[in-house]
């Protein structure tokens, strides 16, 4: 640098001596000048040589870095490069990315120079350099595939509210939209379901249900049971838990394939999720000797603070009065019987 004043030789040139090379210098101008170097052995070239390459490499691992860190929650296209037992290389966008076995799919079957879709988990920094972990497990990979096809997700008109998925084999999304003209769950289908099915294609045909958010925890939890059909949900906000009880020839599809159905409903709602069969509640209310009231609390857990109780009570009157009437059928038939004899009897006797 050109200065009045030189205090460091190595770094500083005076203004005259700077003119001299180039009368246009001026103050704080850089001026540019080969330097030789002196008689270095062979040793030390290589040592500067090897220190250079390492200094360039460390600025691409740099440049790599700070590319990939902004990515961190996005899709990217890959290649797969190598499939290891433990894991599978990949390349992405001129960088290296790892997928570990816990964050692919068991049911997909992943070859060489194969083209996916992966979403990048974490990106880390490593004496190797930065190391990119990408997922087809993630939750995120779906949100971002939706974000993707449907331009509702992506304008904010809807909002994916949570995911519950089982990669692979199934998943649950709860959509919402503040605007009441717009159908939150019909925007994610598409028209004849083309928007959830490039979904579900890209994702190895893995089944979707896209199922309405509510804010009302006895109707979320409804809904998250679907296709399923609920006659009624009780909740106990103290415990986070729910009690639903379905119709007998729904159990099965509430339950689920290994339990499926309501594990996903749990994790999509963030409930615990009881599910009996509307003869379980029925048997256990009007068989048991202690009465309806009494099994009640041993179903639904004692003392718990739950909603829609009243409905169980008014079944339970329903029954009580039902079995009233039925008690009182034989002695209202036997009523006209005895008026008869006792005509006979009057007529005999005036005879």
């Amino acid at each position: 640098m050109v200065v009045e004043d030189v205090q460091d030789e190595r770094q500083e040139i005076s203004l005259a001596d700077a003119q001299k090379i180039n009368i246009a210098y001026e103050a704080e101008d850089i001026v540019d000048m080969e330097v030789e170097p002196g008689s270095f052995g062979r040793i030390a070239a290589q040592t500067a040589k090897q220190v250079v390459v390492h200094r360039l490499r460390e600025a691409e691992r740099g440049v790599v870095f700070d590319k990939f860190i902004e990515r961190e929650g996005e899709i990217m296209n890959a290649v797969i490069h190598r499939v290891d037992k433990g894991s599978i290389l990949l390349e992405l966008d001129n960088a290296e990315g790892v997928m570990p076995a816990s964050e692919s799919v068991q049911s997909e079957r992943y070859h060489v120079n194969d083209q996916i879709k992966v979403y990048v988990v974490e990106v880390r920094k490593t004496t190797k350099g930065p190391q990119i972990v990408v997922s087809r497990t993630h939750p995120g990979l779906l949100k971002r595939l939706f974000e993707i096809e449907v331009p509702e997700i992506m304008q904010n008109i809807v909002q994916i509210k949570s995911i519950a998925r089982e990669a692979g084999s199934r998943t649950k999304i709860a959509v919402w939209s503040e605007d009441e003209n717009v159908d939150p769950v019909g925007s994610c289908v598409g028209q004849k379901g083309s928007r959830i099915d490039r979904v579900v294609s890209e994702l190895g045909n893995e089944k979707i249900d896209v199922i309405p958010w509510s804010n009302d925890p006895i109707e979320f939890i409804a809904n998250s049971l679907r296709p399923a059909k609920v006659l009624m949900v009780q909740i106990n906000e103290d415990e986070k838990a729910a009690k639903v009880v379905v119709p007998d020839y729904q159990l099965s599809l509430a339950i689920g394939r290994e339990g499926q159905n309501v594990r996903l409903a749990a994790k999509l709602t963030g409930w615990k999720i009881d599910i009996k069969s509307q003869t379980q509640i029925e048997e256990t209310l009007f068989n048991s000797p202690d009465g309806p009231e009494d099994d009640f609390d041993d179903i639904f857990d004692e003392n718990s603070d739950f909603d829609n109780e009243q409905e169980i009570d008014e079944a339970a009157d329903q029954e009580l009065v039902e079995d009233q009437e039925q008690a009182a059928e034989p002695e209202q038939a036997a009523e006209p019987e005895q008026a008869a004899e006792d005509e006979e009897k009057v007529s005999e006797e005036e005879k």
